[in-house]
């Protein structure tokens, strides 16, 4: 199968799924197997077309049009937490971040409905047989904010700064780039070491996709975070940390609608971290905010009755792969002993765990990397990921109790340590909380919960350089996206540290964010074999196998897909009706991450 034609199959697959979400909804048009919105998912006008009856004989009863796009406007959103910082080769930049940062950097590629990557910034690529390279041609006439004019020199300075950044370097090693050259003046050729049919899902990622300009990147690295220059649709007008940043229409913005139309069409945006999920929900229903983002299900639960109790609000759902659950440092004991793993997973009651965190009918359960609805779902790891059964754990757990060389140094028969860690959110700690009773119920477990900061908590899972083994025991944790399998899955089984990797006979290929410290050199090769193909049946067979050494191995756990909303007033619209520069559908708004480009405000 050709490139074309793998891109043509996963679009085709996923354009099922989303007709399959559209034709099974409830009484409230609800897909009760993703919880989408379908009259959000159908089309990207938001709304249904207007009454052409409305009468016009007076002119003060004119009905406006909600389809028509319109200037003017600000919208304020309520994000879960703050952006540490908007530097995209140095900074962390999870959903709250991702919100903020494209509105003011463009991407070289995007996500269409199909979840495959798209010229955005970029207007074409060409890719040679063994995947090592790929010339990317650039839009002309793109302009920074300060007025610096974008050209295949500009990628090639970004280069040096995306080599040597906290967040960018690990993108850099992973897809293997080895060197970025402009080879015209909208010429970049980017050169890899080793085949990586996956690279361009690279370019939609804000470490290596998010175009920002060098030159004021070099001249104040601190300072960009708080005044960055990309080339997208809004400008950083002010930055209070923790409080509000308000962004401001980019007049020069490259970038028109279908119709021709100058983009954006809001003069504003503003983003308020707003941790509290109730918190950011009331500000909402109050007006305070006009639009807010959650990755929380019972979050979504009580939206969606606010909603059917008559609140003027709209519910942009989305559940795809990312998915809940938590992962245990198998560098550490007892966890370093796969009975422990087995048994603990066999007594996690996944049903009881998603109706904590307020996700029964909302989340789907989980038992590998993907969800039911995607094209890399595989059965036979379905069938083969341990399921709660609180006998088989409990026998299973007795096995290493029992036994004296057991790993952890405690006497035979005594019950095994775990400290099981979360952030701070209620719904969290009520899911941990509900492992903690069936784990300590089984008589071999001393659970302990403890909870950190989100930060904190990345920083026990990280640990400290040389080795990166991180002082976590159990740890929740999201897991997957809708991105290539190799963005996320790759990382995450290469050698969590040098000796490791020297062990394994590649040196120098160490992860940092392989969090379980879980190294499995069958699942790794498959991982490698991935990247070295394009045809789709292949690149499959490879992630199915990765997935039944997971399950085998169990150094993760699941709970349940994770549904993500984002709510908006009623009268704000087209936040899922986006379009690429091709004229295509781009991909809504996964992770709870809007693009605000194309939204609008209907006038009162």
């Amino acid at each position: 199968m050709t490139k074309r034609g793998l891109y043509k199959l996963l679009a085709l697959l996923f354009s099922f799924a989303l007709i399959a979400a559209a034709c099974g909804g409830g009484d409230d048009d609800t897909s009760a197997e993703t919880g989408t919105e379908t009259t959000e998912a159908a089309a990207p006008d938001d709304t249904e077309p207007p009454d052409d009856t409305a009468p016009d004989e007076v002119e003060t009863e004119i009905a406006v049009d909600p389809d028509a796009r319109v200037y003017g406007g600000t919208v304020t959103v309520g994000l879960e937490a703050e952006a540490t910082g908007l530097r995209p080769w140095e900074d962390t930049c999870a959903s709250p971040c991702m919100n903020m940062a494209i509105t003011v950097f463009d991407k070289l590629f995007e996500i269409d409905s199909g979840f495959i990557p798209q010229p955005y910034l970029a207007e074409s690529v060409t890719v040679n047989d063994d995947f090592t390279e790929y010339v990317v041609t650039l839009r002309s006439g793109v302009v920074f904010h300060n007025g610096v004019e974008l050209t295949a020199q500009t990628i090639a300075d970004m280069f040096p700064i995306q080599q040597a950044g906290a967040q960018s370097a690990g993108a850099v090693t992973s897809s293997n780039l080895a060197d970025v050259q402009a080879t015209g003046d909208l010429e970049v050729t980017y050169t890899l070491s080793m085949p990586n049919s996956a690279f361009l899902a690279f370019l939609t990622q804000a470490e290596l996709g998010f175009v920002f300009e060098p030159g004021a990147a070099a001249a104040d690295p601190d300072g960009f975070t708080f005044a960055p220059v990309g080339t997208g649709p809004f400008v950083i007008e002010s930055r209070d940390l923790d409080n509000e940043t308000v962004m401001v229409r980019n007049n020069d913005y490259w970038r028109t609608d279908a119709d021709g139309m100058q983009l954006p069409y809001l003069d504003s945006i503003a983003f308020r971290p707003i941790p509290d999920e109730g918190t950011r929900l009331d500000s909402l229903l109050s007006g305070t905010v006009n639009a807010m983002q959650s990755l929380r299900q019972a979050t979504i639960r009580d939206a969606r009755g606010e909603r059917d109790g008559g609140a003027d609000i709209t519910l942009l759902e989305f559940q795809g792969n990312n998915v809940g659950g938590g992962m245990f440092n198998v560098a550490l004991p007892p966890f370093d002993d796969v009975r422990v793993r087995r048994g603990l997973v066999q007594l996690n009651n996944q049903e009881q765990v998603i109706e904590a965190l307020g996700g029964t009918g909302i989340s789907l359960p989980g038992t590998q990397w993907f969800s039911p609805d995607s094209p890399w779902w595989s059965q036979k790891v379905a069938d083969a990921y341990p399921k709660f059964d609180f006998d088989a754990g409990v026998a299973t757990l007795q096995e290493y109790v029992d036994d004296p060389a057991r790993s952890d140094g405690k006497a035979v028969g005594e019950p095994i340590d775990v400290e099981l860690s979360c952030p701070p959110d209620p719904t969290l700690i009520a899911g941990m909380a509900v492992i903690q009773q069936v784990w300590d119920a089984s008589g071999l477990v001393n659970t302990t919960l403890t909870n950190f900061d989100q930060q904190t908590h990345i920083a026990n899972a990280l640990g400290a350089p040389p080795d990166f083994v991180g002082i976590h025991q159990a740890h929740c944790w999201r897991f997957s996206s809708d991105n290539d399998p190799s963005l996320d899955l790759n990382p995450a089984l290469a050698p969590p540290s040098p000796a490791i990797a020297e062990a394994a006979g590649i040196p120098g290929v160490v992860s940092p964010i392989n969090f379980s410290n879980w190294f499995d050199p069958e699942a790794f090769t498959a991982a490698v074999a991935a990247i070295r193909t394009d045809n789709f049946e292949e690149r499959y067979a490879l992630y199915e196998t990765i997935g039944l050494r997971m399950a085998e191995e169990v150094p993760i756990w699941f709970s349940g897909h994770t549904a993500t909303m984002i709510g908006v007033e009623s009268n704000i619209k087209g936040v899922n009706g986006w379009i690429l520069p091709s004229g295509e559908l781009g991909g809504g708004f996964p992770g709870a991450e809007g693009r605000w480009a194309e939204v609008w405000v209907v006038p009162e």
